[in-house]
């Protein structure tokens, strides 16, 4: 059974034009793996809640087993080893993707009507989130044009000049207005899994994560990390 801890929001909310103070964004941390099948019903359910006016926004973070993902544009071709793990359709954006232990995933549950219907720029700031944490670490993620997630150059690391790795994942679906799925930390997965895949569509790149570029850094280090610098990009509702 999946042990899920509640914690304190990152900060306060903020009022905004659209409405009075929000709730502070409620953070929950599971335990142990979760199953994909499940995190999606939980995911549906607290964003019909949301909807409602009936909870709180949330950021769960959590690691599921082994598995992979496909997202709407996934093609048939780039799921390379069919049998390995299971694989889960699903309708967030993007290609396929791996999950494991290892990985910090973290679903991202907003009122995006609240906080400005602008999926674009909601997509930025999940970058901008994922750089920042990076950044705790002495580690500089960079976006690159046509190529989803951070990038790791690895040149900076010890590796080929020109050489850049993919070390986070993004892929989000939104429902009237509320977010769900959301973004993915490589911090010590086993980056082998990731070879029944083509990772995002993305043929000339490889996968790296924090253990693979030297650090040794725990699940709390990386929870802390998220958490401190949420405010620094998402603040409260209306704040953009």
């Amino acid at each position: 059974m999946t042990v899920i801890k509640q914690l304190d929001g990152a900060g306060p909310g903020r009022a905004g034009a659209s409405g009075p103070p929000s709730q502070p964004v409620e953070w929950l941390i599971s335990d142990t793996p979760v199953p994909y099948p499940e995190a999606v019903c939980r995911m549906e359910a607290r964003v019909d809640a949301i909807r409602a006016g009936n909870a709180a926004e949330q950021v769960w973070l959590l690691e599921h087993p082994p598995l992979y993902t496909a997202g709407t544009s996934a093609r048939a071709e780039d799921l390379l080893v069919a049998d390995r793990f299971p694989v889960y359709r699903t309708g967030r954006g993007g290609e396929f993707t791996y999950h494991g232990p290892g990985q910090r995933v973290a679903y991202v549950m907003l009122d995006l009507k609240r906080r400005g219907p602008d999926l674009r720029r909601y997509v930025h700031n999940l970058e901008d989130w994922l750089i920042r944490t990076l950044a705790s670490f002495n580690v500089a993620g960079e976006r690159r044009d046509g190529r989803v997630g951070i990038w790791i150059d690895r040149g900076r690391h010890g590796g080929q000049p020109g050489q850049e790795d993919k070390i986070a994942a993004l892929g989000v679906r939104v429902r009237r207005w509320v977010s769900f799925h959301g973004v993915s930390l490589n911090v010590e997965p086993d980056l082998e899994h990731f070879s029944g895949i083509v990772p995002c569509g993305i043929q000339g790149h490889g996968v790296t994560s924090l253990a693979d570029l030297g650090l040794p850094v725990s699940m709390p280090d990386v929870d802390a990390a998220l958490m401190a610098t949420w405010n620094d990009v998402f603040g409260g509702v209306g704040d953009g």
